[in-house]
């Protein structure tokens, strides 16, 4: 993600790159697209804010130096695009906010899906089918190799249900603007060569009787088939994003699962609309309909388009004061769904 973000900031208008870190950033050098040498490297986070003096900081470090580096960043007077999550505690994506606000920098979370043109879409027409709201997602993937490699190293900091929960549970209370208040989660542990489990499914309910599931797991022994749900129902109908399937046939390389893709993971195909009026003879008074999605942007394009957005609020001194509480609340959500597996309960909000 912080190659795909940095390629972004050098095609964009507005942006110069003043230098890259990462702790091991210069014995991994070679790792770098072609794009992005030749710019000044630094494994030290304050000696890069000192010597560089930013404007901006782009975080897409390990999850539990997010908030860390949030803060860092903002008391040098540095707006911050972070990835997701905000936090690996609420406190701490509390205290991130917190800073933002009073520092009045600029705070953008990385959450992709808000930026993608068919999930926009789903959350115009899914908060428009009536209360309350079912909705179903999950995200599975069947990891290998380097994927597998990168997987094992998040579960240092996060579980599946965390770190990837929280885009589909932002996703959720946009559909509804509810306020969560019960979090169930159930997992299960499949690797040896991890801590945590691999596996988690949570269940949220909201305050208009809108209820909500999110499932994840990673690592080689996961289902292909099981990888992909991704739909909302009201008493109007429901709307669903459609992908097919079919493991390799779905674009996998051979080496990378189609689930274990991060190419496929924004990738809609179509949303189907389906309408539940009834006529006077019992049966469905319209037909399903289509939305194709076929010129939906990559992830690359995606990345590009969160910069411009990111861009776009400096510019403009946009108010971020709703997406920054939705990633607290988001991050509350997934976290209590942890709880609720690791102390065997339900969790109130």
């Amino acid at each position: 993600m912080g190659q795909s973000h940095a390629k972004a900031y050098r095609r964009l208008d507005g942006f110069a790159i003043v230098g890259l870190f990462s702790r091991s950033i210069r014995v991994k050098a070679d790792r770098l697209a072609p794009e992005l040498r030749g710019y000044p490297l630094f494994e030290d986070f304050d000696a890069a804010l000192r010597e560089t003096r930013p404007d901006a900081v782009s975080i897409n470090s390990w999850p539990d130096s997010h908030a860390a580096y949030a803060i860092r960043a903002m008391d040098a007077g540095c707006h911050v695009f972070m990835e997701k999550p905000i936090a690996t505690t609420v406190a701490d994506a509390e205290a991130v906010v917190a800073r933002a606000v009073a520092t009045r920098r600029k705070l953008v979370l990385g959450y992709i899906l808000r930026v993608h043109p068919a999930w926009a879409k789903l959350v115009e027409i899914g908060s428009g089918l009536g209360k309350p709201l079912v909705m179903r997602m999950n995200l599975n993937q069947q990891s290998s190799g380097q994927a597998w490699v990168w997987h094992r190293d998040l579960m240092r900091s996060l579980t599946p249900i965390v770190d990837c929960g929280v885009h589909y549970v932002d996703v959720m209370c946009q559909l509804t603007r509810a306020r969560p208040v019960r979090v169930h989660g159930i997992g299960a542990k499949l690797a040896a060569e991890t801590a945590v489990q691999n596996y988690g499914h949570l269940h949220v309910v909201f305050d208009d009787g809108s209820v909500g599931w999110y499932e994840a797991g990673w690592g080689p022994m996961m289902s292909e088939v099981a990888y992909f749900v991704k739909d909302v129902w009201g008493p109007k109908g429901s709307i669903s994003i459609v992908l097919r399937q079919d493991g390799a046939g779905e674009g996998s390389t051979g080496k990378v699962s189609a689930s274990a893709d991060i190419d496929l993971h924004t990738r809609t195909n179509a949303l189907r609309l389906h309408h539940a009026e009834l006529d006077a003879s019992g049966n469905f008074a319209l037909a399903d309909e289509w939305l194709d999605m076929a010129d939906e942007p990559d992830h690359q394009q995606l990345c590009e388009r969160e910069q411009a957005w990111f861009l776009r609020t400096i510019q403009e001194d946009i108010d971020l004061t709703q997406s920054m509480t939705d990633a607290v609340t988001s991050l509350r959500i997934v976290l209590a769904a942890q709880q609720s597996i690791d102390e065997g309960r339900v969790v109130e909000l």
